[in-house]
């Protein structure tokens, strides 16, 4: 879909209406269901926890063992390995190219380099050190996913931009040469070299200001190499709480192969846009997914919870429940053709009393 306004380039923070999509109404997007008017709220007092009286739990107290990756060992990479490079992005290599996920290598998920959640780990890779990309896949434009820092740099080594409704407006003020990006609606999407990328509805919100709250669209995103000899069918959820629609993503595309699922940054208050690690085991049922990878954890302090705990959680949940899930290092390779469960390495660097058997 072509950009809906060429002069977005000249604004930093472009506001386009988009009267095509049903999702957009009253000068913003919305979800398909409503916030419960009676639901937990985040009010004031959680606020200022979140930013300023969190647990000392919520970050590792020694550095996270990371795999660091070389440009030589991605060029001899086979095809589809995939690469955890921290939070939710993921570098995948498919039909000969390589692709990227919600690509931020910043040192903070926030717009001040001095303030904000501050990594847990260096990125196994250097930006610099990437190969070209055929293509940067975006859920939405929370700082946590979308890092303008980044998208300028990738700019020159990437061919595409794969991303949602206002996102790509977003890219080209930041000087993402327009011929480069694609946004695209719920349900819409694109084919390249084999691969096609459709999507699909998430339960979240967007914004990157205080005056730009869901002025741009967020996605889950459906991936597919329905060409090869032996099909593929990978599920990136992006961000968003649980919701029906993942079982009628599941009808329409599924089963896959392998779900990128949310599991981190949950709280009681926030249910309606971040799922708890049940919820994540349940959305992958939903979809019909053989493997899980749990996501949007490990990188970022962005909840009042143990670091560990989405680990810990959703793989006692999968394997309570005979699912397969595979929790790779930051940086060790993962075949996607035939993934394997990994260790529990979190535990070397939580208190003992985790190791425990416990229940969910």
């Amino acid at each position: 879909m072509p950009l809906s306004n060429p002069l977005a380039r000249f604004f930093r923070s472009p506001v386009v209406a988009y009267p095509q999509s049903p999702q957009f109404a009253g000068g913003r997007f919305r979800n398909i269901h409503p916030r419960p008017a009676q639901g937990p709220q985040p009010g004031a007092k959680v606020m200022w926890d979140f930013f300023f009286n969190k647990p000392r739990n919520s970050e590792p107290a020694a550095p996270l063992p990371v795999q660091p990756i070389t440009r030589a060992q991605l060029e001899a990479a086979p095809e589809r390995s995939l690469y955890r490079i921290g939070h939710s992005t993921l570098l995948m290599k498919l039909r000969g190219g390589w692709w990227i996920t919600d690509p931020v290598f910043a040192e903070r998920a926030s717009p001040l380099a001095f303030f904000g959640p501050k990594r847990f780990h260096a990125p196994p890779i250097a930006l610099a050190e990437l190969p070209p990309l055929r293509g940067v896949l975006l859920s939405h434009d929370h700082y946590d996913h979308l890092d303008r820092a980044t998208v300028r740099i990738l700019a020159a080594k990437t061919d595409l931009f794969i991303c949602t409704l206002g996102v790509g407006d977003r890219l080209v003020a930041w000087g993402v040469p327009a011929a480069k990006v694609q946004q695209y609606d719920w349900w819409q999407g694109t084919q390249v070299d084999g691969l096609r990328f459709t999507a699909t509805p998430a339960q979240h919100f967007s914004g990157r200001s205080l005056r730009d709250g869901n002025r741009t669209l967020w996605a889950s995103w459906v991936i597919e190499d329905l060409e090869s000899t032996q099909p593929l069918r990978i599920f990136f959820s992006g961000d968003g709480g649980y919701f029906d629609g993942f079982t009628q993503i599941g009808r329409q595309f599924g089963p896959f192969d392998v779900t990128l699922m949310e599991t981190g940054a949950y709280n009681e208050h926030w249910p309606y846009v971040h799922m708890h690690p049940a919820q994540t085991v349940q959305a992958h049922q939903d979809l019909g997914g053989k493997w899980l990878l749990p996501i949007h954890n490990g990188t970022f302090n962005l909840a009042m919870h143990a670091w560990w705990d989405p680990f810990e959680r959703v793989v006692d949940l999968a394997e309570a429940q005979a699912i397969a899930v595979a929790t790779p290092l930051m940086g060790e390779r993962l075949d996607l053709g035939a993934p394997r469960a990994g260790e529990r390495w979190w535990r070397a660097l939580v208190p003992v009393e985790v190791g425990e058997p416990r229940t969910a």
